[in-house]
């Protein structure tokens, strides 16, 4: 046999330069923009959010802005056993101790900003300057978790999607309102919220079940939504057969159970864990705030009304209650003068109930592209049946739902009406003339710019897909049908009335009867809000 040669590869053919017949000047490089990255681009739209939150720091705020100072001045003052006991001041500490711990993390910067803010005899209702701008401040500083947790929802989305989420969420009306007027720190509460549910849509259910135990103890009436968690976590984490099931059960439990245990530990341990549950739960301040919420009981608690009158024109004799709707329970006593005495235990029963049929979907199918549709609802049946419910809680859903608002032009036209219902139900916390055109501007500016916003999306997004069928086309187009625009009317002359009739015709008399309107008017678009919203859980697979 002859040897064989080794194959040697053929040279390769030299390949021009390229632009070789152009001229030379035509040679210059051309610069690439590298395009920003969505943290750049959302920390520029919560810039601009920022310098208006700026602009609203000598604006009114409520006797929320003395229950968080009185809080930094307890925390401060006094040793962690006896946080849960002062009663120095009727402001007392009724959240969880995470929070308790936040407050006493401010305190020692409002102790050097101004002594006396966090003096716990010297520093009731005080309102120093300095005070009203350190607080303003930390709620501003706090919102950066609610940017990042919105940050974390939307970073995979397409630039004009995750922008119009940005601007619906950052610039909300609501959170504008009750943190940045009215002061509260519902943001930086929601951001939490956000990085969990962010955490659950990208499979790290771990990461998900832990941080939402962090927000229970930041804030307990976030524990609506506990039941969705449970079963999806049960159902979506813990799966994988009996001994892996139970191993990610176990891992779980610990995380969840450390969570409770750093929270409550050390008040348990100084023997302050009756008192603390006792301040967290004031069951005696009745089923109703003493603005209606417009929720289900609304129309509970007008039904009775309406019965009682009828009965006693009638001629049958119909007891005065003794009890307050906003009062709590007084012995044996009932607010109600027809209709059963709602308690606790039957809000909680309806609630458990209206939030069943999500249980069962999750049950049967964990998905993670459904969790944030699924804990919007259980915060909408907490809303709804809940006992002492704050028109506050709305938050709770609507800054979720700003999320899903783009999946589908129907979740769009649901987030229109909704979020428009949801701010205006909160009108009435700023009553001073002078906070007045903030308000309408703020509600009037997120009209505008949820209408143009989903107005482009959906026209723009499907416009070539519907370019052979104009029936399809019309059902995909943002459109606000004729009962919506009906409904939204209705909203104007309800607060035309308030504003300008109803001071001609009464006067200083029947001073309940705007708010009465405003809760009953926005009670109906909360109901249909959470039908459509059950209409959707059963309906999407």
């Amino acid at each position: 046999s002859q040897p064989q040669t080794p194959l040697r590869r053929r040279p390769k053919a030299m390949k021009p330069p390229k632009n070789h017949h152009k001229h030379h000047s035509d040679q210059t490089p051309i610069l690439k923009l590298k395009p920003n990255r969505p943290i750049t681009e959302i920390l520029w739209v919560s810039l601009v959010a920022t310098c208006i939150k700026f602009l609203l720091i000598p604006a009114y705020h409520s006797t929320d802005f003395e229950v968080h100072r009185n809080w930094l001045a307890i925390t401060h003052s006094l040793p962690l056993s006896q946080w849960y006991s002062d009663e120095t001041s009727p402001w007392t500490l009724d959240y969880p101790p995470f929070f308790a711990h936040f407050e006493h993390f401010l305190s020692f910067f409002a102790s050097l900003v101004d002594p006396i803010m966090v003096h716990l005899q010297h520093g009731l209702n005080y309102k120093s300057q300095p005070t009203i701008l350190f607080q303003r401040l930390t709620v501003i500083v706090s919102d950066f978790v609610l940017v990042f947790g919105i940050y974390r929802l939307t970073r995979n989305l397409g630039y004009k999607e995750r922008v119009l989420i940005w601007v619906l969420v950052i610039f909300s009306p609501g959170l504008m309102i009750v943190d940045h007027l009215h002061f509260q720190y519902n943001g930086f509460l929601l951001g939490i919220l956000l990085i969990s549910l962010s955490a659950l849509e990208e499979g790290k259910d771990l990461l998900g079940g832990f941080v939402f135990a962090v927000l229970l103890c930041f804030k307990h009436l976030f524990a609506v939504a506990a039941p969705v968690y449970f079963v999806y976590l049960l159902r979506h984490y813990c799966r994988g057969g009996l001994i892996r099931g139970f191993g990610r059960l176990v891992i779980m439990g610990s995380a969840v159970v450390a969570v409770f245990a750093a929270a409550y530990g050390p008040f348990l341990y100084h023997g302050q864990i009756q008192q603390v549950f006792h301040r967290m739960f004031p069951f005696g301040r009745g089923l109703c705030h003493a603005y209606w919420a417009p929720n289900f009981w609304v129309f509970y608690i007008i039904l009775d009304k309406v019965l009682a009158f009828s009965l006693v024109k009638m001629g049958f004799s119909i007891q005065t209650p003794t009890a307050s709707f906003t009062g709590g329970l007084v012995g044996d006593s009932s607010p109600f003068a027809v209709l059963p005495r709602v308690t606790p235990m039957v809000t909680f029963s309806i609630v458990l109930l209206a939030i069943a049929p999500c249980l069962i979907k999750a049950w049967k199918d964990p998905q993670p592209r459904m969790i944030t549709r699924w804990i919007a609802y259980a915060y909408t049946c907490g809303f709804m049946f809940g006992w002492h419910v704050h028109e506050k809680a709305s938050l709770h859903f609507v800054i979720p739902l700003a999320i899903i608002s783009l999946k589908s032009v129907e979740d769009a036209k649901h987030y229109f009406y909704l979020s428009i219902v949801s701010c205006y139900s909160l009108f009435p916390l700023l009553f001073e003339a002078q906070e007045y055109p903030i308000k309408v501007l703020l509600l009037l500016l997120h009209a505008t710019l949820m209408w143009i916003g989903f107005s482009s999306h959906f026209t723009t997004t499907h416009r070539k897909a519907a370019e052979t069928e104009q029936t399809k086309y019309d059902k995909t187009r943002f459109i606000v049908g004729w009962f919506g625009k009906l409904y939204l009317l209705g909203l104007v002359a309800v607060e035309i009335y308030g504003q300008f009739v109803h001071p001609i015709l009464f006067a200083e008399r029947l001073p309940f009867l705007p708010l009465m309107m405003i809760s009953i008017y926005c009670a109906f678009g909360m109901m249909y809000s959470w039908i459509w919203q059950l209409r959707q859980i059963i309906k999407l697979h």
